[in-house]
């Protein structure tokens, strides 16, 4: 079994709604998100799945966050955006994109700080 680990970073602004401490207010974070994906077959190159792929899908999905007020987009009109439900929107997002790979998404990790993230986990 092999394990590959990818990361992007996007800078976005959020607040929770129903929240009754400082994150209720709008705020940003340099959001820092890594993916690991799962897998027995190697191809003919000796690889998993190219890093380059993982990278540009992961790079899809950040770039609609990038910039953005998070609570704007339509996932989350009703869905507060924490960092587990940012994690979910990334790996549904993402298992979607990658369904005609043959590789299994594990996690999603989503940092909002250096010392603080949440881990959706798919496959364990």
């Amino acid at each position: 079994m092999f394990e590959l680990v990818v990361g992007e970073h996007f800078d976005a602004a959020h607040f929770l709604r129903g929240y009754t401490g400082k994150c209720a207010k709008v705020h940003g974070h340099t959001w820092q998100v890594e993916i690991r994906v799962r897998g027995e077959r190697l191809d003919e190159s000796g690889m998993l799945v190219d890093f380059s792929i993982l990278k540009k899908k992961l790079r899809e999905i950040t770039g609609v966050l990038d910039h953005s007020l998070i609570n704007d987009l339509d996932y989350f009109t009703t869905i507060n955006p924490t960092a587990e439900n940012i994690s979910i929107y990334i790996a549904q997002r993402f298992q979607e994109m990658m369904k005609d790979v043959s590789v299994k998404i594990c996690s999603v990790t989503v940092w909002e700080s250096p010392r603080a993230a949440a881990i959706y986990y798919l496959d364990r």
